[in-house]
């Protein structure tokens, strides 16, 4: 059910989240944006402790995804969910004013910096910030480590494109479909840019971008 938030302070309530953990206990985690190793190459603004947070109904989705592919092997492992509006601002900051572009042969080798706001891969309001998005791989079961998607999390290219079949093998792709058929079979939407991310369709807060930052202790107070 779609709930909205009425008053201003309410960005700073949490009480509709919950530690992705708690929820999908087979989770893995690998919280980028609270590392250095990110395209911007320094521990994001508003990320306080290296977990996922989601709201209520994204992770029971989530949870859904993750039951049916443990059936397949594969278990979720999530580089990114809520992320604060504070740490947007940080992304758009870096973009408009900072010249660091020490991370760029790694995360956007083939584009300028200006281009990843015009190209899609960085936006001024992030679904991430209404807490019902999550970016996301597969690792397998037997093998211990993560599927071969073609291209690797926050790569800023048209590789990373879901649908490119061109630039990736066919297992590569199938290995896409796989997570992408889970996701949307569970009420999530993917984008044309990003293999990885996910936004649940019906999410509860369309129209409120959060602020409190990403801390399961901030969860609990």
């Amino acid at each position: 059910m779609m709930r909205t938030i009425y008053h201003e302070n309410d960005r700073m309530n949490p009480s509709g989240f919950v530690v992705l953990a708690d929820y999908v206990p087979h989770i893995i985690q690998e919280i980028r944006y609270y590392s250095s190793y990110n395209f911007i190459g320094e521990r994001i603004d508003g990320y306080e402790e290296p977990c996922a947070l989601l709201t209520i109904e994204a992770a029971r989705a989530l949870k859904s995804v993750s039951s049916e592919l443990i059936v397949q092997g594969y278990r979720l492992k999530v580089f990114d969910a809520y992320r604060p509006a504070c740490a947007v601002k940080h992304f758009v900051l870096w973009g408009i004013e900072d010249q660091d572009i020490r991370m760029k042969p790694y995360f956007y080798p083939d584009l300028e910096k200006q281009e990843l706001f015009a190209k899609g891969y960085i936006a001024k309001q992030s679904s991430h910030s209404r807490g019902s998005a999550v970016d996301l791989t597969l690792l397998d079961m037997e093998t211990g480590k993560e599927v071969d998607m073609g291209s690797p999390f926050d790569l800023f290219s048209v590789v990373s494109h879901p649908d490119n079949r061109e630039m990736i093998t066919e297992e590569q792709y199938q290995n896409r479909m796989i997570l992408q058929k889970a996701m949307i079979r569970n009420g999530f939407e993917p984008i044309d840019v990003e293999w990885w991310h996910f936004r649940l369709k019906n999410e509860p807060y369309p129209e409120t971008y959060f602020e409190f930052p990403v801390s399961a202790s901030y969860l609990k107070r």
